[in-house]
Parts: structure tokens; C-alpha cells; sequence
């Protein structure tokens, strides 16, 4: 499903308050909320109205657990920290116990021993059904999402949770949930503006299925619900 805004703030706006809607079903239910979060630009307008007086307040943030789509293997003070920009917009600013924070990096260990114990994170605090309540996921120009680039061996991935390897196009290392773990979500939410995005978004959507290309392709949930929200740039209403 795709919703079209004409402005930012409109997404912004609209992925707050699913954000809001998806915690307060959760914590009825089952007396917890699961997220995932993203980094990049995209989700920062929505990171920060989520730490907002006027939204912080309808989220009982004692249980709540966060965790990331992906990262790169960077120090967590680093700029480049997809958890840096979380925690500067939104974590630090709303009260959520330290202990609920799952952030994709730790010192002294490697990228790869790492993706084992944060996958085994998920399972503790998860379960054995892996299924989050929430995924916000961004989409980039090639068509990638969290760590899932275009060509690169985690696309293959099929029983691994997360998974770390070296990005060999940007000479670093990386770490990712991967497709089938996603793919088990009660709601996954895309956010994606500006005319850059246009080109993939198409072929995501409409294209045809070649996954190794447009890695957006293999998110599709098993019994959850994808949407995308984009603005009309990107969905090439502005031409």
C-alpha cells in the first residue's frame, strides 16, 4: 500500500502517529512494544516529533524496546551512528529505560560475532517467532533498505536474523536484520522522499521482480502489513 503526501511534515506527521497507534495496540495486548528504527535522513523529522511534548506523552515508554534496521560498524558517538541520530532526535529525549535500547554496535568485538548476539537480543526479548511490531525502513536511491544493497550475498540470506559483512563499494563493514526476519512484522512502514528516490520507487512498486537490483523487492511480510509513505516527488507527481 502507498500513501502520497504533498509535504514532508505530512509524513512526518502520518508515521507518528502509526508510531503512536502501533505502541498503544501493543502494550494493550501484550504489555510491550517492539521497534525497529532507521537511519538516514529520512526519519528525523518524525524521530523528533515522536520526542515532542505533545507526542512523547501518549507513549508509556517503560515498555517499549528498541532496536535498528541496520548500522554502520562505526562507534556509536560517530555521526555516520544510525543510533547516534536516533538517540540525538528522539531516545534522549524521551524516558526510556536504558536496559530497552538494543543499539546494532558494541566495542571490542567483531561486526560478525556481534550479528550473533543481537540476533540473539531479538530472541530473548522477541521470542522464537522473531515478530516486531513495528519496522520503519527507508528506501535509497539503488533501491536498497536497512543494509540490503543491490548484488551483495546477505540478499541470499535465509536463516540468519542479522547478519554483518564488509560493503566493499563504501570500505566498511555493515550490519542488518535480514529480509525473511523483516518480513515477519506486524507493520512495516517505508519512508521516502525527494525526486531522487523516484526512479526506484517505481521499480520496487511496479517494476519487474529482480530483487538483486531493487533489494526493496524481497520486503514483503508474511501475514503484516507494508506501506510506504513518500511525498510526490518521489512518487513522480512532480514532473
Amino acid at each position: 500500500m502507498i500513501q502520497v503526501y504533498n509535504t514532508i511534515a505530512g509524513i512526518n506527521s502520518k508515521a507518528a502517529d502509526l508510531f503512536v497507534a502501533a505502541a498503544k495496540k501493543a502494550i494493550l495486548e501484550k504489555g510491550s512494544f517492539t521497534a525497529v528504527l532507521t537511519g538516514g535522513s529520512s526519519p528525523a523529522g518524525m524521530y523528533k516529533l515522536l520526542a515532542s511534548p505533545e507526542y512523547k506523552t501518549k507513549i508509556d515508554w517503560n515498555k517499549v524496546y528498541i532496536f535498528w534496521g541496520d548500522e554502520r560498524w562505526v562507534p556509536l558517538e560517530n555521526d555516520l551512528s544510525n543510533a547516534k541520530m536516533s538517540f540525538d532526535t528522539l531516545l534522549s529525549h524521551v524516558p526510556i529505560p536504558e536496559n530497552n535500547v538494543f543499539p546494532m554496535y558494541k566495542d571490542g568485538v567483531s561486526p560478525e560475532d556481534y550479528a550473533v548476539e543481537y540476533e540473539q537480543s531479538i530472541r530473548t526479548v522477541l521470542g522464537a517467532d522473531g515478530k516486531f511490531d513495528l519496522i520503519l525502513l527507508g528506501l535509497g536511491d539503488d533501491g536498497h533498505t536497512a543494509s540490503l544493497f543491490p548484488g551483495e550475498a546477505v540478499l541470499q540470506e535465509q536463516t540468519k536474523w542479522v547478519a554483518a559483512y564488509r560493503l566493499e563499494s563504501q570500505n566498511m563493514h555493515r550490519i542488518t536484520l535480514t529480509a525473511p526476519l523483516i518480513n515477519k512484522a506486524e507493520k512495516i512502514i517505508v519512508v521516502a522522499f525527494g525526486q531522487k528516490k523516484t526512479h526506484a520507487l517505481k521499480e520496487v512498486l511496479y517494476g519487474d521482480y529482480n530483487p538483486n537490483t531493487y533489494p526493496m523487492q524481497l520486503i514483503k511480510p508474511v501475514s503484516g502489513e507494508l506501506l510506504f509513505l513518500v511525498d510526490n516527488s518521489a512518487a513522480g507527481l512532480n514532473a
